[in-house]
């Protein structure tokens, strides 16, 4: 008896040995096929968007992008989800080119969400940011005027009658989804010009500040004229003159869609609300969005008695004029004109 049972553990141990080598087989044959779904490049050759919904699961998520045919098998991803842990990002992804398992699930676990640059320069109106969402494709421009207008209780508490978010859009480049909801872009831009105001030190009296701002913004290109522009625009006013400048008449216009790309005389004498020919003190609000040297200009103009400036823009020199006197003033501008005619001008 005791010999039958030493074979029958031979026996078993022999099937055991047979097995194994089999089982190692399996084992490498499936870890083989793992890293192939995983390792070796899949997916399009031309551009293709996948857009993950927030709170989306692995399965989900992998589901989508087999879908689209960004990953040849969701398995593959939920295999990988398995070795890896971290937070998978919501948001809208672009593919371009075949690429592992591991390339795709990185890129959406560090959120590499695809995004297009909308850039704002400085003294841009609402109507000129406008036209560049409607360039950048973020939706139309009608859209976003409207949102410029509706959204104003982002300002509500800092300028309490404002018209529109003229003013407090902050121009800068900033980066968004191609979904991106006309508030959300308003609503990024004012968010960047409080965190602007708070590092310059505004505080208060921002209705006044960021007008003056934005009339210098439009008058000047040039930083070390700004103060000096500035401090035209503050004179006048405390001598209650009307600051006659020919930029918030063109912007009344543009707001009445009369605005025909050159200010005439007519325009001059036009009775809008901005026209500021006709009406002493402020516009009723901002006419652009001022940059930083225009904001600190109108925090802090220059001690002047500057009550005129022939603007640089208009200038055969280039840069700004400026005069106590409206003789002084009248002088300048014939200046310019005769300056003008002999670089053929008119």
């Amino acid at each position: 008896m005791a010999r039958r049972r030493g074979k029958s553990r031979r026996k078993t141990g022999r099937a055991g040995t047979k097995l194994l080598p089999i089982l190692l087989l399996v084992a490498l044959a499936v870890a083989g096929a793992a890293a192939w779904l995983v390792l070796t490049p899949y997916g399009p050759s031309t551009e293709t968007f996948v857009d993950l919904n927030p709170g989306s699961s692995t399965l989900t998520i992998g589901r989508a992008l087999e879908q689209a045919g960004i990953v040849r098998s969701q398995y593959a991803f939920d295999l990988l989800r398995l070795f890896r842990r971290g937070t998978l990002r919501a948001g809208e992804y672009r593919f371009d080119r075949p690429a592992p398992v591991v390339e795709v699930y990185a890129r959406i676990a560090r959120g590499d969400i695809y995004t297009r640059a909308l850039t704002v320069p400085e003294g841009s109106n609402i109507f000129d940011i406008a036209n560049r969402v409607e360039q950048s494709g973020f939706g139309s421009q009608q859209d976003f005027l409207n949102a410029a207008v509706n959204q104003i209780s982002l300002i509500s508490d800092i300028d309490p009658g404002a018209r529109s978010l003229e003013g407090y859009l902050f121009p800068d480049t900033y980066r968004f989804a191609r979904n991106v909801k006309p508030e959300q872009i308003v609503g990024a831009m004012v968010k960047r010009f409080r965190a602007v105001a708070a590092q310059l030190g505004l505080k208060d009296n921002f209705h006044q500040v960021v007008t003056v701002a934005s009339l210098v913004e439009r008058e000047t290109a040039v930083d070390a004229e700004r103060p000096l522009v500035a401090s035209v625009f503050v004179n006048r006013l405390q001598k209650g003159m009307p600051l006659s400048t020919d930029p918030s008449v063109i912007y009344g216009l543009e707001l009445e869609g009369l605005w025909r790309g050159t200010i005439y005389q007519s325009d001059l004498k036009r009775d809008t609300a901005y026209n500021t020919y006709i009406h002493a003190g402020l516009p009723p609000g901002p006419i652009a969005n001022p940059g930083i040297p225009s904001l600190r200009a109108a925090m802090h103009p220059a001690n002047t008695d500057y009550l005129y400036f022939v603007a640089a823009g208009a200038n055969a020199q280039g840069q700004s004029v400026f005069a106590v006197t409206l003789d002084e003033h009248n002088r300048e501008v014939a200046s310019y004109r005769r300056a003008l005619k002999k670089t053929g001008g008119k």
